[in-house]
């Protein structure tokens, strides 16, 4: 079995028998509508659905339909469109988005010109007149390349892929001068304003038959809407929620295979399964949508890595996806939105918002004010940092993060916004292994008082309790190379804070299995100052009453589930503790040994 990680190519996938989800079914639902915008987060297997659809349609493939499409679900009954189109595509991606307006707007003509020679020479058998290329506007151009087409007796299906990469640019930058740029990009007479209304005249003359664009999120088509407001939006429609994306039954029959091939059993294919569940699983795109998804990437990273050395993969990232902290990072920077990333540390926690928002443009973007809930959610929902849970029972829309994978993102995203000085987090990390690898907390709880503690103290978080703290821990603590993080694990129907399980390809390395359960008493509560705590000895700490009782409760619960965790897991090595915070002034800790 070949696994075709980075690869886009339908024609390439399917003539070397690599790995293929197959999502052709879904054509007879496409064809009900005529101008289609499909959105998806980053590397979710978009270009390879234009590339399947492409084929499928393209005139001159009609010799290779059998070879290309009969084993797939398509082939027993396919549309009477298959094989009657002349396929052009533009990949804005291609584009580069750097240098002045002028600039910009040349490359985007280059790449339309290029585009549009190789169409000419693709389908030269078939087309009855010349084109002539302009090669200062790539819109005269476009209608002479129609008109070319209109002559013979096939119609253009148009595919752009990645249509607002400009947009994703500007976005992360938020300069004034990258502002200023894309304002010239899409606003009044822009180029990329200009170019849609080109192809949305063309529709009106059914030069362009059907268009099917792919992007991320809806910026763009906002920004462009009088350019081009035919657009048929299908992301989120429940017929298409698996359209990109790999069920669960699809990665077990494909585990199973790997297992065979590297002399492994059943039991480790369902090992492995579970991994990559707890990791990958979580994407629906549709409110109404019964089943979840697999991003494609992370699931054929993982399955290409497991094949190859017959182990899991060091890091459970693809270091081409990390790329989306920098989403996080953007909403951190919004008036509300770090405290939006900390509240999402809470296991389960849901962001309910009345509904999606469709129409955002980069003028939104760029203005604090315009930046609320709804803008906050929607925009980590299109680059898959959020996803839908479902409904309320009042018809709202539930968003929460996918998976642990994702959750990893929001981690490190804390970290770096709480401890901005690389020589801190460095300190901290370190005296975060001396707790999984020696067994020692007080270094880390130490690094916690003086470092964390100041930086809570000067902000407003709504969760002033023990959520705080354990994101604090789960920041300094989080590693998905050794352990599976697990911030509240379901153990006897109550919830742990903490819990790090090593991951069983791991098990060989001397570490700890780790239990934490945190309690929290405000200094309000405990009838003191900060000062006064904070000249506290330890010893005294441990007599306040509050703080006392609290850990005799969190003693209790790390007892109750530390032999759930014994039971659950075989060789586990579990070191238990039971933190208790004072404010954010001090940390009463205690490690729970057997009775």
């Amino acid at each position: 079995m070949k696994f075709p990680y980075g690869i886009s190519d339908f024609r390439k996938i399917m003539s070397q028998g690599c790995f293929y989800c197959d999502r052709t079914d879904s054509i007879p639902l496409l064809e009900q509508g005529e101008y289609l915008l499909f959105l998806r987060p980053r590397r979710f297997g978009k270009t390879l659905l234009l590339s399947m659809l492409a084929n499928y349609y393209d005139t001159a493939r009609e010799d290779e339909f059998r070879e290309l499409f009969g084993d797939l679900k398509i082939g027993e009954n396919p549309t009477s469109l298959h094989n009657q189109y002349l396929i052009l595509k533009w990949d804005f991606s291609c584009i580069d988005p750097f240098g002045t307006a002028r600039d910009i707007r040349q490359a985007l003509h280059d790449h339309i010109n290029s585009r549009i020679r190789r169409f000419t020479a693709y389908y030269k058998d078939r087309l009855n007149m010349e084109t002539d290329i302009d090669p200062y506007n790539a819109l005269n151009s476009i209608e002479s390349m129609v008109t070319a087409a209109r002559m013979s007796s096939y119609p253009v299906y148009l595919f752009i892929d990645e249509y607002d990469n400009f947009a994703n640019e500007v976005m992360m930058g938020a300069r004034r001068e990258k502002k200023k740029l894309y304002e010239a990009l899409v606003y009044e007479e822009g180029p990329l304003k200009t170019v849609f209304k080109a192809v949305k005249s063309s529709t009106s003359e059914s030069l362009f038959d059907r268009i099917f664009i792919t992007g991320v999120s809806p910026v763009v088509m906002s920004d462009i809407t009088s350019g081009y407001n035919i657009a048929e939006n299908i992301y989120t429609d429940a017929e298409f929620n698996d359209l990109c994306g790999l069920h669960e039954a699809e990665i077990e029959a494909a585990l199973k295979k790997i297992t065979g091939e590297c002399g492994l059993d059943d039991q480790d294919a369902d090992s492995a399964a579970s991994m990559m569940r707890t990791y990958y699983n979580g994407y629906r795109f549709s409110p109404d949508a019964e089943t979840l998804v697999y991003n494609p990437s992370l699931a054929i990273y993982f399955m290409k890595a497991f094949q190859k050395t017959c182990k899991y993969p060091r890091k459970m990232l693809d270091a081409n996806l990390a790329a989306d902290e920098a989403k996080l990072r953007y909403v951190s920077k919004i008036p509300r939105g770090s405290q939006m990333l900390m509240d999402m540390m809470k296991e389960d926690h849901q962001v309910v918002i009345s509904e999606l928002a469709d129409r955002f443009g980069i003028q939104e973007m760029l203005k604090d004010q315009s930046k609320d809930n709804i803008f906050m959610a929607s925009f980590l929902y299109y680059f898959g940092v959020l996803t839908t849970e479902g409904e309320t029972s009042r018809g709202n829309m539930k968003l929460k993060v996918p998976n642990l994978v994702m959750r990893g993102l929001y981690v490190g995203r804390i970290l770096r916004m709480l401890l901005p000085k690389p020589a801190e987090r460095d300190d901290g990390v370190l005296a975060a292994k001396q707790l999984y690898a020696e067994g020692k907390i007080e270094p880390l709880c130490e690094f916690i008082e003086q470092k964390y503690f100041q930086v809570f103290r000067n902000r407003d978080y709504r969760w002033a309790n023990e959520l705080t703290v354990k994101t604090a821990f789960l920041t300094l603590l989080y590693n998905d190379i050794l352990y599976i993080m697990d911030s509240e694990k379901e153990v006897r129907r109550g919830d742990t804070d903490l819990t790090m399980i090593v991951r069983p390809d791991m098990r060989r390395f001397d570490i700890f299995d780790v239990l934490i359960e945190f309690r929290y008493v405000s200094l309000k509560k405990a009838g003191m100052t900060g000062e006064k705590a904070r000249g506290l000895s330890r010893k005294e700490l441990g007599k306040i009453p509050d703080v006392s009782a609290e850990m005799n409760s969190a003693e209790e619960q790390v007892r109750k589930y530390g032999d759930a965790l014994k039971q659950k897991y075989d060789k586990i090595r579990l070191r238990q503790y039971a933190v208790v915070s004072l404010g954010f002034e001090r940390l009463w800790w205690k490690e729970i040994g057997e009775i």
